[in-house]
């Protein structure tokens, strides 16, 4: 049964703009499901997983096109970069929209070769797992996120508000599809076959991964600091691997879509601001899976109960905005006094400061911080906490609490 994406509208708005689209993201987050549920008929759908395909893309790539006419839809167009000069001659022939919808896992192999074949050409769309609204058969309206009143009493009277027991099950699972949409698949056994997957398919050619338990001791101690600021040093040594071999690890986990790097508010205002940027896996599932947190119960009880959730929220902004098209205008607050923030949206010049806390019963005192936002010198709008609470209560004048079923 397919289940509406947000990014739908999105898509099709911008295949009407431009020529060829390119929808990227990790592997298992839905790319080939959507873009074949959009496809018109006279549109062939052709995927260089197929060997016999991929050898005559690389090895004949007008035969290639001989033999698939667009509209084409292109699968994995990472294994085939050959055919990118290729789709810029159809391309710059015709002047037509939506001539080709191509998908890629790897932005890291891919932005080299899109960037200098289709420069102008392409529309170029980030996509992750379901979304929670995505789930709830909501997906469809699910703008990006902002926490104004008028915004918040909106999704209360469409939200589907979650217990504690629903929402860490949610979150041990994670957001890929097949194991998202599918109770009684194996949790282990689907993580376990995705890493090694991963691992083989992506990561081994890009990073030229020699020893794979040295990668897979990375991903762990990357998965154990979800929500913490970046400590490249503590990161390496944890995984015995130098710095350099860290970082660019780091660099290729970031650009095929499996963690996201926030950037800390900083301006010239004030010397005062950190610059280290924390890191967030974008599937809790993998998450857990990589933290060896065998059931919901055990993770909602553990020691990563709070960090998750805080992973968790942020994976549901980021597709807010991701899945309508549109930048994550996002930053965290972190001073040298150690007074933080976890969220801010910076939209139009206006900050709009989010708190995420594992509480049902949050108070004033939780978003004392957000005080200190008045050294920025900037128009400070209506701000919150994202909580276990089921009931949008006012806190403050500008503040109130936000229940995290509403995402």
């Amino acid at each position: 049964m397919y289940y509406h994406r947000t990014l739908e509208a999105c898509i099709r708005k911008i295949s009407k703009q431009f020529p060829v689209i390119l929808l990227s993201g990790a592997r298992q987050v839905g790319k080939t499901t959507l873009l074949n549920e959009l496809a018109e008929k006279k549109r062939t759908c052709v995927t260089l997983d197929d060997p016999l395909v991929l050898s005559l893309a690389k090895d004949d790539p007008a035969l290639f096109f001989q033999r698939f006419q667009p509209p084409l839809l292109l699968d994995e167009i990472q294994y085939a970069p050959e055919l990118l000069p290729y789709i810029k001659l159809q391309v710059d022939r015709t002047h037509n929209a939506g001539l080709f919808w191509l998908t890629g896992s790897q932005q890291f192999h891919l932005m080299k070769g899109v960037s200098e074949s289709l420069a102008g050409r392409v529309g170029i769309i980030q996509m992750m797992g379901l979304s929670y609204s995505e789930m709830s058969r909501r997906g469809e309206n699910n703008l990006p996120f902002l926490p104004v009143p008028e915004e918040i009493k909106k999704r209360m009277k469409a939200a589907d508000l979650l217990s504690l027991k629903d929402l860490y099950r949610l979150i041990w699972r994670g957001s890929y599809p097949a194991i998202a949409l599918n109770g009684s698949l194996d949790h282990n056994l689907f993580y376990s076959s995705y890493v090694q997957t991963y691992l083989q398919r992506d990561i081994r050619d890009l990073a030229r991964v020699g020893d794979e338990m040295s990668f897979l001791r990375f991903l762990r101690a990357a998965a154990a600091r979800t929500g913490q600021m970046l400590n490249l040093t503590a990161l390496a040594r944890d995984a015995d691997v130098a710095v350099n071999t860290a970082k660019s690890w780091l660099s290729i986990l970031q650009t095929s879509g499996v963690l996201y790097l926030l950037e800390p508010y900083h301006s010239n205002l004030t010397k005062r601001l950190v610059k280290t940027p924390k890191l967030y896996f974008l599937d809790t599932g993998l998450v857990s899976y990589l933290t060896e947190w065998s059931s919901p119960e055990t993770l909602e009880a553990g020691a990563m109960s709070g960090a998750i959730l805080e992973t968790w929220i942020m994976s549901e902004l980021l597709k807010s905005y991701w899945h309508n098209g549109q930048h994550a205008p996002f930053y965290y607050y972190r001073d040298k006094d150690q007074k933080e923030i976890d969220l801010l949206i910076v939209k139009d010049g206006v900050l709009y400061p989010l708190e995420f806390k594992k509480t049902a019963s949050p108070d004033k005192h939780d978003v004392r911080h957000f005080q200190v936002l008045q050294n920025l010198n900037m128009q400070i709008a209506h701000g919150g906490i994202i909580c276990l609470t089921q009931q949008a209560l006012p806190l403050t004048e500008n503040v109130q609490s936000i229940p995290v079923g509403i995402l």
